[in-house]
This record gives C-alpha cells, structure tokens and sequence, in this order.
C-alpha cells in the first residue's frame, strides 16, 4: 500500500489509435476513446476494468 494512489485518475493509452487520455478508475459507466470510441475501461462495482496501457497514476 506504500504507493498507492488514492484520487482514482488514471492517464491511459488507448490501444487502437496511440490517443491518451486521463480518466477516473471508479467510473461508473464505459469510457470510451475520444478520439477513435475504443473501449478503454469498463465499471466492474467498484474499479474499473481498464482495457488501455497505464501511463501514470494520480
């Protein structure tokens, strides 16, 4: 638990474009690419289900 983050914001890379992006790990609805609509994360009743590459965690 030493480097846990506790905010919840994520910034990912979405897979299918290179686009990245910052959202919340406890979202409570899909998130989607802005810029091609690829799924980048899915709620699953507390964090989400994150379908991108981690870049950094706030």
């Amino acid at each position: 638990m030493e480097n846990e983050k506790k905010s919840g914001f994520i910034k990912v890379k979405c897979h299918e474009c290179g686009h990245e992006q910052v959202i919340f790990g406890r979202a409570a609805s899909e998130i989607k690419c802005t810029k091609c609509g690829a799924v980048l994360a899915v709620p699953r009743g507390g964090k989400s289900a994150i379908r991108a590459e981690i870049l950094e965690q706030y």
